[in-house]
């Protein structure tokens, strides 16, 4: 089998050492690997097949004969290094939001568009964690019944702000227990006993940017410009995974038992929905698996041709690391590289 140079930019941040893991874990094909962060990661040393290697400093010469280059490591450092990498022959497979709505950049969920690789220019985006899990779940319906509206509120994982936002959990938990007070650092609230209806700064139209992304990537995603999406993102006290409660609409009618048949079918999907016996994901036992888990399937009472579901999904893995290295496993299925 060929195998491929790859790099990974932010390898010391959490969802960069979670596409370690899946590297390892998927066996995907390399010949050389590697780390590379800012310089203030310089240095460090991360572990991949049980090796240990030197964390590099970007550089333009980090990417020279690199196949792959799968980026972690926020929008502006995106902005500046996925051009020059791709300019060096790499195809860039991008975490941040840098250029999910670039028309010239596809916008890739393996179970979904996976076709979309083909048109890449150099650069292909990996969409927001939250709408990932939303369309593996959501497009196997909208093939059979077309989905006209979509209403979710999101309850988001701490660790999809980052490792500040972590220890803010960790540490405003132990003070409350202890009597003490602590300052958030992270999150514009206390995060510990508490939940914040706000992720990421509020546009104009009083929706945050994350649930904009939500709106505007699931139409790219999907390929429906006018499908209509409002949703509600929300912070909860939870380390790992992100839970969704959606609600839609489609053209057809559709009962439970159809869209438990249909889902029970679709690639990446585990239903797991007998609430009767508390059967139904949650986060703490979704954390580490790279599925998305659907739960509590109903029909809804406030449409005509509503369905309401639970999704569950890890945000670390599916979220970002596992959808990119699928990404990557799919320019070499297509042999775009």
């Amino acid at each position: 089998m060929k195998s491929y140079n790859v790099a990974i930019l932010g390898a010391t941040g959490a969802v960069g050492q979670t596409m370690i893991k899946v590297l390892e874990e998927r066996n995907f094909p390399i010949n050389e690997i590697r780390f590379l962060a800012s310089e203030r990661s310089a240095g460090k040393e991360v572990e991949y097949m049980g090796v240990k290697y030197k964390v590099e400093a970007v550089s333009e010469d980090s990417f020279k004969g690199i196949d792959i280059a799968l980026f972690s490591a926020g929008g502006e450092r995106s902005k500046k290094w996925a051009p020059i990498a791709a300019s060096k022959g790499a195809v860039v497979i991008d975490n941040s939001s840098a250029f999910r709505m670039d028309p010239d950049v596809p916008l890739v969920v393996p179970e979904v568009n996976p076709e979309d690789v083909k048109w890449h220019k150099g650069i292909i985006a990996n969409p927001n964690c939250s709408t990932i899990q939303m369309v593996v779940a959501l497009y196997p319906i909208h093939k059979v019944k077309k989905i006209k509206r979509i209403i979710v509120a999101t309850y988001q994982a701490v660790s999809g702000a980052g490792a500040t936002a972590i220890a803010d959990l960790e540490n405003e938990t132990k003070a409350v227990m202890e009597g003490r007070y602590y300052y958030p650092q992270a999150l514009p609230h206390h995060i510990a006993f508490n939940v914040i209806p706000r992720i990421d700064n509020f546009e104009p139209n009083g929706y945050t940017k994350e649930e904009m992304k939500m709106i505007n990537e699931t139409r790219k995603i999907m390929h429906e410009p006018d499908i209509k999406v409002s949703p509600t993102c929300v912070r909860v006290p939870v380390y790992v995974g992100h839970s969704e409660a959606v609600t839609i609409e489609t053209q057809l009618p559709i009962t439970a038992e159809e869209a438990r048949e249909i889902l029970m079918k679709a690639p990446g999907v585990i239903v797991e929905d007998d609430p009767i016996n508390n059967v139904y994901p949650v986060p703490i036992e979704v954390a580490g698996k790279d599925d998305v888990f659907v739960g509590r399937i109903r029909k809804d009472a406030g449409f005509e041709n509503g369905l309401s579901m639970w999704i569950v999904g890890d945000n670390l893995r599916k979220g970002a690391a596992t959808n990119a290295v699928q990404i990557a496993e799919l320019l070499i299925k297509y042999e775009l590289i």
